[in-house]
């Protein structure tokens, strides 16, 4: 399949198709909430995002950094070429429970360190994901767990049409 021409990127904004691949581990400067069955279950600045090409960034957050009883471990798995094995996390907030709406690398692949102790969360199926006061959208198609802010310019990977990219 041949690679989608890039969008336009205006003034202040990013294009993921400027991202690297193999990906990039960043630390942000913002504050991320995420809020689930009215809860608001992290609120906080100790933020990483992994930028990579064709993906809005996924962001990565301290487990610490969440309320009690906010990640539960769960079964399954699943495996990055450039990240390693990673493993899940159903999410309750306000006694609602997203399942496997988290996942983690426990011993990320060189290169990668700096997502040990951390966690990423799918926007979708919160109630709200913002960074830097800015609610996202989540990635198109519901398999990869980026985040979209108004400052990204795609297309996206994820969306229909998009595999083979």
């Amino acid at each position: 399949m041949k690679r989608p021409r890039p969008e336009p990127v205006g003034p202040g904004q990013e294009s993921v198709w400027d991202y690297p691949r193999p990906p990039r581990v960043e630390r942000v400067d913002a504050r991320v909430s995420i809020d689930l069955g009215g809860e608001r279950i992290v609120d906080t600045d100790d933020v990483v995002r992994v930028l990579e090409t064709s993906h809005p960034p996924v962001y990565y957050l301290p487990i610490a950094a969440f309320v009690a009883r906010a990640l539960t471990p769960t079964a399954g798995a699943s495996f990055c070429e450039f990240k390693g094995a990673a493993s899940y996390f159903d999410v309750t907030g306000g006694g609602r429970t997203a399942p496997r709406a988290a996942w983690t690398y426990p011993r990320p692949s060189p290169g990668f360190a700096e997502l040990s102790g951390r966690v990423a969360v799918y926007a979708g199926p919160m109630d709200a994901c913002a960074v830097g006061g800015e609610v996202v959208a989540p990635q198109p198609g519901g398999f990869y767990g980026g985040w979209v802010t108004s400052d990204l310019v795609g297309p996206f990977k994820g969306g229909p049409g998009s595999m083979g990219w």
